[in-house]
């Protein structure tokens, strides 16, 4: 017997069918769906780790006298690198099966895939919309803590000179502040470093670099604005605004 004719009535023995193009295509289309949810998703994962870097002070970090690999460990956003990770990971699997994938090597797909998601997050973040979604995720996920809560963390110690807040009343020379743990200070800004973008008025959230002068005194060296040096008009990125 032929092999063609032992092919056949193998065939026929087994009762194989020929599988429906339909669905080649429909898996062909899944894959590439989830290529690029997966690529959305991990650019704005890392639009968010974008916003987190941007708004960490890593000049203050390196003058603290605490570790300054477990301050910067406490402020990276773990959550986010993680969803990027998983993320990038699911585009490559995409990709890699789908009808061409197995052409590219593992460098090309992890490079192809890092290469769109960090593009398409690094625009998120210059839109804005980084801040607005790592707001709303704060807002709606109470185990999740925000950037802003670390960013609170690192400026809510007085005692090696680092203070934040918002101004309640100011007079000349000094201004009365509130730190985001409810706490009252009144702070003298004499002779002190203050940015243009900085107009010391009531609600302005500000960072204060200086020395503790007594119970609920500050003498800051610096004053500068909560949300980094950026226009006034984007103001209002504070604590207050998330929770």
């Amino acid at each position: 017997m032929k092999p063609s004719d032992k092919l056949i009535q193998m065939i026929r023995e087994q009762q194989i069918r020929p599988v429906p193009r339909w669905r080649f295509t429909l898996k062909n289309l899944l894959l590439w769906a989830a290529f690029a949810v997966a690529a959305l998703l991990g650019a704005l994962a890392f639009s968010v780790v974008l916003f987190a870097i941007q708004q960490t002070d890593f000049q203050v970090i390196s003058h603290l006298s605490h570790s300054r690999l477990e301050l910067f460990l406490g402020l990276l956003p773990f959550f986010w690198i993680a969803l990027l990770i998983v993320f990038l990971l699911v585009a490559i699997y995409s990709i890699q099966h789908s009808p061409k994938g197995y052409k590219l090597t593992l460098a090309r797909l992890v490079g192809y895939s890092a290469a769109l998601s960090i593009l398409l997050g690094a625009l998120f973040f210059i839109a804005g919309g980084a801040q607005r979604l790592e707001q709303a995720f704060a807002v709606n996920v109470s185990l999740y803590e925000s950037v802003q809560e670390k960013k609170a963390r690192l400026w809510s110690m007085p005692e090696e000179g680092y203070l934040s807040g918002e101004i309640q009343q100011t007079s000349i020379g000094s201004f009365e502040l509130e730190d985001f743990e409810g706490k009252t200070w009144t702070v003298g800004y004499e002779g002190a470093f203050i940015p243009p973008v900085v107009l010391l008025e009531r609600g302005e959230k500000v960072k204060l670099l200086g020395k503790m002068d007594g119970p609920g005194r500050f003498e800051a060296s610096e004053v500068r604005p909560w949300g980094g040096m950026e226009r006034k008009g984007r103001r209002g990125s504070g604590l207050g605004s998330e929770r």
